[in-house]
């Protein structure tokens, strides 16, 4: 299982409006994708500020490329992003995950 974690800021003030926005985009996606195992949004707000991440779990690195395309390690942008994020991380983060039974 592979792990894929993304982070980016929004102004506090739009914390809101930006989770139901990745919810309906990001989080939508990630379901429907082949091989998407879960998908989680953590939130943290610093004064001004709040932070996201997206931390979706992935069968394989190959169902992690289906979602993401070739250049799997380039986070992935949608149309509105622009209009709530401060700025545009790169890249993403990939951990290969073991779960202790």
């Amino acid at each position: 299982m592979i792990t894929r974690i993304w982070h980016g800021r929004t102004k506090a003030e739009d914390a809101d409006q930006y989770l139901i926005y990745v919810q309906n985009t990001g989080l939508a996606e990630y379901f429907s994708t082949k091989g998407n195992i879960s998908a989680k949004i953590l939130r943290q707000i610093e004064g001004e500020i709040c932070h996201f991440l997206t931390i979706t779990e992935w069968e394989n690195m190959e169902s992690i490329i289906q979602f993401a395309g070739e250049d799997f390690e380039k986070a992935k942008y949608y149309e509105e992003d622009k209009k709530y994020l401060l700025e545009f991380e790169e890249n993403v983060n990939h951990y290969e995950t073991y779960v202790a039974s």
